[in-house]
């Protein structure tokens, strides 16, 4: 970084806008435990009872207009707390996001949703992201989507993630600016989004001198693989928008491999609906290394790096 970028040295990192940061000799740490403390006590919830998940399984909000209105202020307040603690936490991306929706006219039960999250952040609050330092600069990203998820306006929700070998980069969790009208409409357009993120990602680590050939994007769906890879476009494809048929323009190009992966296997799940405890810990834990300092140690001599790598090819 010295030899491409004027820098000084000011001693080891361990805090950066309100990330506290460890690094060692097996990895870097990344978390906000003390952040998370600070707005359970704003919003007076250090007293809460812990939950283990951020969002009920059977949590489905909408609009609610006969439900009953709540402070609007105390409730963007609340998202945009939890929002600057997704640095760190994927974990509750998701969740954040969903109750996201209802900032304009909040009810009673998008309040109660929103409490969820904070009881779950005091079950886990020193949960943060885990970066081994042993890792290769490889890319790869995973897509998925809920279809038709949303109550008010049936639009997908497309979750995708990027990894660097183990290590996540990037995430997200967004509402889908259309309403697909097929599964495989949703899950192209989710895929789309994340050869988005990995051009962008592939050009900026490129300039440090690093190069790549075709990037594997693992989907679910073998219809979207089938639609990306189809030149002809049919009838399964002309309600999709042209923007996102760039997706089987760089699949040609060879820059970006799509490859099917089995929804047992398919971790962007974390990113588009509720789980139940034991596939939420799953994929929050071993696969997307949200961890505490001490599980991530007790993760990497239990398990060592290649084994790590072993699920993305299950």
């Amino acid at each position: 970084m010295s030899r491409e970028f004027e820098m000084s040295l000011m001693g080891e990192l361990q805090f950066f806008l309100g990330l506290q940061i460890k690094q060692g000799l097996e990895g870097t740490f990344v978390h906000q435990a003390n952040y998370t403390r600070d707005i359970l006590k704003k919003f007076n919830m250090g007293d809460s009872k812990p939950m283990t998940t951020p969002m009920s399984t059977n949590t489905a909000l909408d609009a609610d207009e006969d439900g009953e209105a709540v402070d609007q202020k105390e409730f963007r307040g609340m998202i945009g707390s939890l929002l600057y603690l997704t640095a760190t936490r994927p974990d509750i991306q998701f969740a954040v996001c969903l109750c996201a929706r209802y900032q304009a006219s909040p009810r009673t039960t998008h309040r109660q949703a929103v409490k969820r999250i904070f009881r779950y952040l005091k079950f886990t609050p020193e949960l943060g992201l885990w970066y081994y330092s042993g890792s290769s600069l490889s890319l790869r990203g995973f897509s998925d989507t809920d279809h038709a998820g949303c109550r008010i306006d049936r639009k997908s929700t497309s979750g995708t993630c990027q990894f660097l070998e183990t290590s996540l980069v990037s995430w997200s969790s967004r509402k889908q600016a259309s309403v697909a009208l097929s599964t495989t409409e949703a899950e192209y357009v989710a895929a789309a989004s994340c050869c988005s993120q990995l051009l962008w990602m592939k050009a900026t680590i490129s300039d440090f001198g690093l190069k790549y050939g075709r990037i594997p994007l693992l989907v679910d769906s073998t219809s979207a693989i089938s639609v990306a890879k189809n030149p002809v476009l049919h009838s399964r494809t002309k309600h999709i928008d042209v923007r996102f048929h760039f997706l089987r323009d760089h699949c040609e190009k060879g820059d970006i491999e799509l490859i099917h992966v089995v929804s047992a296997n398919q971790l962007v799940d974390i990113f588009t609906k509720p789980l139940e405890f034991d596939a939420f810990t799953l994929l929050r834990g071993y696969r997307l290394k949200v961890l505490t300092m001490h599980s991530s140690r007790g993760t990497l001599r239990a398990n060592g790096p290649a084994s790590l790598l072993s699920w993305y090819d299950e």
